[in-house]
């Protein structure tokens, strides 16, 4: 299985990592650690360094009651940071954005694929601006917005409404002009989900995704970790993240969007040794 990425191939025969590089002053986890253009390039290189063939890169905050920011506030955080890490490494970037604007910007800049929580339905610039550019796109699914979308998370059937979201959207942006080997698509663990909907979606990951099209998950330090731990502290969330990313990568899933990328890529190269040749 390989995901087209501007003209290039990443080879998802085994497990990647995906790492987090969040320039924004209220993320849950490490808002206001990599604010500084050089602060948040140290950290790429650590985690590039580790085993990271992708960074993220986030300039708002997409964390449960959070509130929007404009595109031009976001485009400031990002795209300087994005034309650093280009200059210095040819391997995979992303931007962690809805906004068509946003993507454009820093897709010019150097970026490579668009990782969009909307699934590209909450601007209709952005297919256009995926399209044009070839680059990888992220279909996140997720009910509700940032803001709101943990009120009050209720799903007949979590998995099915999932799983009929994603066909959905393979069908509306390859009708579109979007070359589907560009795409992957994330179940948006955490993102208008219960506690008991991550875990159905956990159990059923085989069953999401439209056949033969790679899955991303993005569990990194989520609260419903901290639950089943019983503890609020998210320093203790780390190797729990790694469990899931060993389990998961034996349920198929070959993209994995982590914080701490040497233990969950030493996990992955573990747990493939174990399952042998596919």
């Amino acid at each position: 299985m390989k995901w087209r990425i501007k003209g290039r191939g990443l080879d998802l025969s085994r497990g990647v990592v995906m790492g987090i590089l969040n320039v924004t002053p209220d993320s849950f986890s490490d808002g206001g650690r990599h604010a500084a253009v050089e602060s948040a390039l140290e950290h790429a290189r650590r985690m590039i360094a580790e085993g990271a063939e992708i960074i993220d890169v986030g300039g708002e905050s997409t964390r449960p009651g959070a509130a929007e920011v404009s595109a031009e506030i976001e485009i400031a955080r990002t795209t300087p940071l994005i034309r650093a890490l280009r200059r210095e490494w040819d391997g995979f970037i992303s931007i962690d954005t809805w906004k068509a604007a946003v993507a454009a910007e820093a897709l010019a800049a150097g970026a490579d694929i668009v990782n969009d929580i909307s699934g590209l339905t909450r601007d209709p610039g952005m297919p256009d601006v995926c399209r044009t550019s070839g680059c990888g796109v992220v279909v996140m699914h997720m009910q509700g917005t940032p803001g709101t979308m943990q009120i009050a998370p209720h799903y007949e059937d979590v998995v099915e409404e999932v799983r009929a979201f994603f066909a959905e959207r393979l069908e509306t942006l390859a009708a579109g002009g979007l070359d589907p080997a560009a795409l992957c698509f994330d179940p948006g663990i955490g993102f208008g989900k219960s506690h008991e909907h991550n875990l159905a979606l956990l159990r059923n990951l085989p069953r999401l995704a439209p056949d033969g099209f790679p899955l991303l998950l993005g569990i990194s330090r989520k609260s419903f970790i901290g639950r089943i731990l019983g503890s609020s502290y998210i320093g203790e969330r780390d190797w729990p993240t790694v469990a899931i990313t060993a389990y998961t990568r034996r349920m198929g899933v070959m993209l994995h969007r982590v914080h701490e990328v040497r233990p969950n890529v030493e996990a992955l190269r573990m747990i493939e040794a174990i399952l042998g040749p596919q």
